[in-house]
């Protein structure tokens, strides 16, 4: 095999160098934030095949997404004299067990032409389940149901295998259906993401003879970004690595952040238990960022007991240090953040090199808010622009049907929302009248009635809502316009359709909604308010040129900026307090870890700040600065001038946390607060 760079070894440190030419027996790289993971990984593939170890196609180099993929084979096909289809096998965990499954379908009961359905298709398929099998999805939600049926396929449970406790009748409800749902994908000849892995397990399990054939012909296994790895994807790993033992995994156990999306850290720190012999190679020199964002970052993620342990370092100078600012507020602290990038950094840097971390993704709000105020241009990266998310619109339009019952594309998108057995044939009914007559939906929702020409079923449902449409405008004579809000998604059943979903995606929607029903605050009454939101949506945002980068923490691993804002660091906040309730310090642990990974996004400057106080509801609440700011050391922070002034109560180094719980000079520090103010 021809090398075109025979250089490929220079200008890489001694670690990195050692982690290449290990190449036999079992190894872990902790390759720690900036410290060249990608190229230690590409370089390895090639020195592996410029040693004549073995040819492309008998290396294993396995990615966690696609785009991580498409960069390893560039990069290893700008060194080697070939083309990309003779090059190593290379993907993500699903796309090279989809490979596999194909060359050998019939060991799965499928054919080689099996179909890999969606999240859509998903969905669709478990409601006609539910349908046939008289199952109520207003009391089990498809998409519960969906994501434990995931939850037992990244745990290896096949129906068959998923052992259920007495009591817990809502999981054996959905066992029932998770039965027919895969005898159902068999009939179709499918199989969805899940499936893709665990069905090759399984392949591999009941068929040495495939299984063989695949551990002579990997005779290296690469995996990146090994932290993020789950149950079924380890095990996957494990049998294909078995005869030769030549698996080396690289990550970083201080960037495992998923936890809720199934990643097991243990599969990481427990490595060297699973496969005897390993070699430990920590990448600790970083190419990122400056001393002191570094030192800031390492100091604080030395608080977690749960990791294999390293320090990050640098050649590059001191650099800024972070620099950490109090605001009264939520609204000063993105007017603040706001006024800094226009006046400093955006004579430094370009604003696409400039972004904001947020904890929660409803925090953006009122930077978006800020920013159409005066001007800047913005994207919201891995998330929607709060006001086009979809519980933010349905708010909206029952808003925009209270005001003016004329309003018909208001009216059409709320009518069945929540379900209210009025559906697309009653809803052409209602169109068919109005424009005959000239008249609005609503009017001619009023009219079929009174003329007897609505369905029973669809009757019941239209006369409820309209009713409450007069309630909600009667309201608004005598209440706020918040208060009509808060009105609204309870009558309506709104928050208890998100509610009773109870996965990820509704709370954070719910949350969304606590945060408009704050921005309403801002506004004296609904027009102003109305208005507000229109010319919010309609001005056209997509902006040439440059933007700065809105998005949440989980969303930035992986990327980085010159300039990183890191607002919202308070109690309850950040860490997240239901994320402590749910999983006491195991979620401290892994919230510190995404506090390090906001910190090491940053390459020059990085910025934290938290407010005394937020609005929670339509009342203002007093803020508990996070017990993470303590934990960052002295020598790498500048604290802002507001923040000097208060420096015993912010740095107050008596605090003591547990699991969550609040400690006991809580309510002395409140009062400090409100002493402050």
């Amino acid at each position: 095999m021809e090398i075109i760079k025979q250089n490929y070894l220079d200008k890489l440190n001694d670690k990195q160098k050692q982690a290449i030419l290990n190449f036999d027996g079992p190894c872990l790289i902790v390759a720690g934030a900036g410290s060249g993971k990608t190229k230690v990984l590409t370089t390895r593939v090639i020195h592996i095949i410029k040693e004549k170890k073995a040819w492309p196609n008998q290396i294993l180099c396995v990615t966690f997404t696609n785009k991580a993929a498409r960069e390893m084979q560039n990069r290893i096909a700008s060194f080697l004299n070939e083309k990309i289809s003779s090059l190593p096998w290379l993907g993500t965990f699903h796309s090279v067990s989809a490979k596999l499954l194909r060359r050998h379908a019939e060991s799965v009961g499928l054919n080689s032409r099996f179909t890999i359905i969606d999240q859509e298709d998903q969905l669709r398929l478990v409601k006609n389940i539910c349908k046939a099998e008289n199952i109520d999805i207003k009391k089990l939600s498809p998409k519960i149901i969906i994501a434990l049926i995931n939850q037992w396929k990244n745990k290896g449970l096949l129906p068959k295998n998923v052992i259920i406790k007495k009591r817990n009748v809502l999981e054996k409800n959905i066992l029932v259906v998770y039965k027919f749902y895969q005898e159902r994908l068999k009939i179709l000849n499918s199989c969805d993401f899940g499936d893709l892995i665990l069905l090759c397990v399984k392949m591999f399990e009941e068929n040495p003879d495939i299984l063989e054939l695949y551990q002579n012909n990997f005779k290296y296994i690469l995996v990146d970004e090994y932290q993020d790895s789950n149950f079924i994807q380890s095990k996957w790993l494990n049998l294909l690595a078995k005869k030769r033992n030549n698996i080396c995994c690289v990550g970083d156990d201080d960037q495992s952040i998923y936890s809720w999306r199934g990643a097991e850290i243990r599969n990481f720190l427990d490595f060297s238990k699973t496969y005897k012999n390993t070699i430990i190679i920590k990448l600790e020199q970083n190419y990122r960022s400056t001393k002191n964002i570094l030192s800031a970052a390492s100091g604080l993620i030395s608080k977690n007991n749960d990791r294999l342990g390293k320090k990050l370092w640098t050649e590059d100078k001191d650099g800024e240090q972070v620099k950490l600012t109090c605001y009264k507020n939520g609204r000063e602290e993105a007017t603040g953040i706001s006024n800094i990038i226009e006046q400093s950094l955006k004579k430094k840097y370009s604003l696409n090199n400039v972004s904001i971390l947020v904890r929660a993704i409803f925090q953006t709000r009122e930077f978006e808010e800020r920013f159409l105020k005066i001007g800047m241009g913005y994207r919201v990266i891995g998330g929607t622009k709060f006001y086009e998310r979809s519980e933010i619109k349905d708010s909206v339009a029952f808003l925009r049907v209270v005001n003016q019952k004329n309003d018909d594309l208001a009216f059409e998108r709320i009518i069945n929302t929540p379900k209210r057995s009025i559906g697309d044939r009653a809803i052409k009914q209602l169109h068919d009248y109005a424009r005959s007559h000239k008249i609005s939906l609503e009017s001619s929702a009023i009219e079929l009635l009174q003329l007897n020409k609505i369905k029973p079923k669809t009757k019941f449902g239209l006369v409820s809502i309209l009713n409450l449409f007069n309630k909600w405008r009667l309201d608004l004579k005598q209440k706020k316009h918040y208060e009509i809000m808060e009105i609204i998604l309870d009558e309506s059943g709104y928050s208890k359709m998100l509610k009773d979903k109870k996965d990820l995606e509704s709370e954070g929607r719910l949350e969304n909604l606590k945060e408009l029903i704050r921005a309403m605050h801002d506004f004296d009454n609904l027009q102003g308010f109305l208005e507000h939101v229109a010319l919010a949506t309609s001005i056209d945002q997509d902006w040439d040129g440059e933007k700065v980068n809105l998005m949440t923490m989980h969303a930035a691993k992986g990327l980085e900026f010159d300039a990183v804002f890191l607002p919202g660091w308070e109690e309850g906040l950040f860490p997240h307090q239901k994320s402590l309730e749910d999983k006491g310090n195991l979620a401290l642990e892994e919230e510190r870890r995404l506090a390090y990974v906001g910190l090491t996004r940053a390459k020059k400057e990085s910025f934290i700040s938290f407010a005394m106080s937020r609005i929670y509801r339509g009342d203002w609440v007093d803020s508990l600065a996070s017990r993470f700011i303590d934990e960052l050391p002295d020598e790498n922070i500048k604290r802002e001038e507001d923040v000097q002034d208060n420096e015993d109560f912010f740095f107050n180094q008596d605090i003591e946390y547990e699991e969550g719980v609040r400690s006991p000079g809580y309510a002395r520090l409140q009062k400090k607060l409100k002493r402050i103010k």
